[in-house]
């Protein structure tokens, strides 16, 4: 499945290439439905050093990861619960901004024995995706232990964290209150980005997956850029001079045309 964020789903994609990194936690689906534009100028031509973003997704048994999964990549829900062992993964196209770009998203398995085969999956990781089952306290307690394991094979400092609670439509309103307020203090520990999701009715599935599209992609932009010596879009400019007035000193020094 191919997806054009930018583009023609201008109105649902996130803002890509400007003030993007919102203060954690950030309620889903809070981005402004508008593109932002950055002052910073460059050719996204030569941006051709990256094409792929790895993002694993880890959680306890059963909390919905593949359904996840497959509700985005395959638009589909399968009521046969089935573990994944191992691991697997879906890789889907976007193109921003006129750059081919991939997600690959890998599927871990949530069950113990088959750990230590997952875990061999997490480096070289951009993203990572901690699910837990927002109708069970357990597995959004466990989301700290998983996330310990995935970043000792990732760089905490370059990797970006979610933190997503699924099975919503499971909930009611007033257990979803109680759990939001848990698990919004969760992501604030873990400086993750918090979404509720429901897989089966597929409540913010597709706008969470674009938002970790646009985020590593803006990375990947950023990091292309630090690579090619260019600014750094943010960067302040400092100038020092001993002489408060600087427009005077520039006209000072500059040369007469004319006697």
């Amino acid at each position: 499945m191919s997806h054009v964020l930018g583009l023609e789903l201008r109105r649902e994609a996130p803002p890509l290439l400007g003030p993007l990194l919102s203060s954690f936690p950030l309620p889903a689906g809070s981005w402004p439905s508008q593109i932002l534009r950055s002052n910073h100028r460059f050719s996204t031509t030569n941006l051709t050093g990256f094409k792929i973003s790895k993002v694993i997704v880890v959680g306890d048994l059963s909390v919905g990861k593949t359904c996840l999964i497959n509700r985005f990549c395959k638009d589909t829900f399968d009521k046969n619960y089935k573990a994944t062992i191992g691991v697997d993964f879906e890789m889907e196209r976007f193109e921003v901004l006129g750059v081919p770009f991939s997600l690959q998203l890998w599927d871990t398995a949530g069950q113990e024995r088959f750990k230590c085969i997952a875990s061999t999956y997490y480096r070289g990781a951009q993203a990572i995706i901690i699910v837990f089952n927002l109708n069970d306290v357990a597995s959004l307690e466990h989301t700290k232990q998983w996330l310990a394991d995935a970043l000792k094979e990732n760089d905490p400092s370059s990797v970006l964290l979610f933190l997503v609670g699924s099975k919503k439509d499971l909930s009611t309103p007033a257990q979803y209150v109680l759990m939001e307020k848990d698990a919004l203090k969760v992501a604030q520990e873990m400086k993750a980005e918090y979404w509720a999701v429901s897989s089966l009715t597929g409540e913010n599935v597709r706008e969470f997956f674009f938002r970790v599209a646009a985020l590593t992609f803006e990375a990947n932009v950023l990091a292309e850029l630090e690579k090619s010596g260019a600014r750094r879009i943010g960067d302040v400019v400092r100038i020092h001079s001993e002489d408060s007035n600087l427009y005077l000193t520039a006209s000072k020094k500059k040369p007469m045309c004319c006697p």
